[in-house]
This record gives structure tokens, sequence and C-alpha cells, in this order.
């Protein structure tokens, strides 16, 4: 339990940085960018195993965590371009929404329980997230941008299910700091080509606060991950019950901290919402 909560809040961290970034307008781009380089540096640091370029690249996780790579840094492009086109509360929905998939695929694929309590609270939980996002004004959602929404949703489900199933399958338990670190490697790489080819045209100017941002980013962003992914080798707990609890408590602890230190405003849904978080997030977990 203590790797789910650490993951939660490390997650909900991330939010907050990320905001800070946009407060300060510090070139969020670049500070991503440094963010995976550090991360990628602290799972190196983490790891109690020798690590070699020709070890890593002979594991057996090394194609998924390509994949996973390309998949990080893509669909938060995704989602910069589908809370530009269609809103923020649309973004925030889509990407959260998108619990279910990990969900469906831990029941099916590893014979999870489904009991009726477990039902109902998985469904409250994906209820209790619309309700949290869903602000006092929403925009009116583009129907020729509907389907960056649903990339981003499908994008979001799949990098969880990815990172379930390779730790399944593929990593072991001392194995989980260079994983992780591998993935936020690739993703950083492609970050500089993004970036070298901004400079290239001229559409980039260099922050160097960004690099103070991105570290401390980094530090977080990577421990979320790691903490997922010890979370997920504990056996007392089932994949669909924690992907439950970390995505509802991560949004219902981002609600509640941009109320009390960035002065966001709550309507009536969103504090509906809340409660409905917590009655979910205990209907999981006792069944």
């Amino acid at each position: 339990m203590i790797y789910l909560l650490l993951s939660i809040l490390a997650s909900t961290l991330i939010f907050v940085i990320f905001t800070l970034l946009g407060k300060y307008k510090i070139n969020t781009l670049q500070a991503i960018v440094v963010n995976y380089f550090t991360a990628f540096i602290t799972g190196v640091l983490s790891s109690t195993e020798t690590i070699s370029f020709k070890k890593v690249i002979n594991e057996d996780w090394i194609y998924g965590a390509i994949f996973l790579g390309f998949l990080f840094i893509s669909i938060f492009n995704v989602m910069a371009l589908t809370a530009q086109r269609n809103g923020l509360s649309v973004a925030s929905v889509a990407s959260k929404m998108s619990v279910v998939i990990p969900i469906v695929f831990g029941i099916y694929a590893y014979n999870e329980s489904l009991t009726i309590i477990k039902t109902i609270g998985i469904l409250l939980a994906l209820f209790a997230v619309y309700l949290t996002s869903v602000k006092a004004k929403t925009g009116k959602v583009s129907l020729k941008n509907l389907w960056l929404p649903i990339l981003l949703f499908f994008g979001s489900g799949t990098i969880d299910t990815t990172i379930k199933y390779i730790e399944t399958s593929y990593v072991s338990n001392n194995g989980i700091p260079i994983f992780s670190a591998t993935i936020f490697a690739i993703a950083g790489i492609i970050g500089i080509v993004i970036l070298s080819a901004k400079a290239i045209t001229g559409k980039i100017k260099f922050d160097y606060r960004s690099i103070f941002g991105g570290i401390i980013l980094g530090i977080v962003n990577y421990y979320s991950i790691y903490m997922l992914l010890k979370a997920l080798q504990v056996d007392s707990f089932e994949s669909s019950s924690i992907f439950t609890i970390n995505n509802v408590a991560i949004v219902m602890l981002s609600t509640i901290l941009g109320l009390l230190f960035f002065k966001e405003k709550l309507s009536l849904k969103n504090w509906f919402g809340i409660a409905i978080a917590i009655f979910s997030i205990v209907l999981v977990t006792l069944a």
C-alpha cells in the first residue's frame, strides 16, 4: 500500500509542477526533455545491478521499453493538442477515463476477480473522474478534432496496459530501476531530436530556468513510475484495483490541491465527484 500511496503523491506532484511551469512561463518542452534525462539518471543511480549498454539491449523488455518511450512523448503531444483545440476539460477526462483499458485487460488477461462490489466501485470511479474533471465552463468539442481525445484515451490506456504487461512478463524485482530509466532515456532522445529541429528552424529559444524545473520534474516523474511498478508487484492487490485507486486518487488529490494552492474554483459537480471518488476507492479496496 505504501508504494501505491507514494505513486499517487508523485503523480499528483507532476500536475503541480506543470502548473508552476505555466505560471512562471518556463518553456515546458525544454523542461520535459531535461526531465526525461534526469529520470534516466535517477534510474541508473537507483539500480543495484551492474548496468551496461550491451546488457540493456539484450533484455527481454527492450522492445517494450522502446515502444513505451515513443508513447510517452507522443501521447504528451497529443494531450497538448487536445487541450489547445478541444479544451482542458476534454483532455483531462479523455486521459483519466482511459483507466478502464488496463482494468479490463487485467480482468481478462490475468483472470482477476470481478465481484459486484468491485464492478460498482470501478463504474463509480469512472463517473467520479468525469465529475471531478468537468469545470463550470467547458469549451465546445469540435467534431473535426474529435480524433484527438479518442487518440488520447487509447494512448493513455495503452501506456498503463503495456507497463502492466511488461512488468508481469519480463521485468524482475531488481530490474525495475533500469527498465524505467531506459523508457525515459528513449523518450529523452526523441525530445532532443524535436528540440534540435525547432532550434534549426529558429522556432525555439533556450530558457535556462527549464533546466531547474526539468530536474525536479524528472526526479518526481521517475518515482511515479517506479512506485507504480512496485505496487503492481504486490500480490495482495490486483492490477484492476491498483489502477482504479491510483487514477481516481490522483484526480481527487489534484483537484483539492488546485483548490487550496492555486485558487481554482470547484462546482457542485466537482465536489460531488470528490465524494464519489472517496466512496469508490473504499469499495474497490474492500473488494
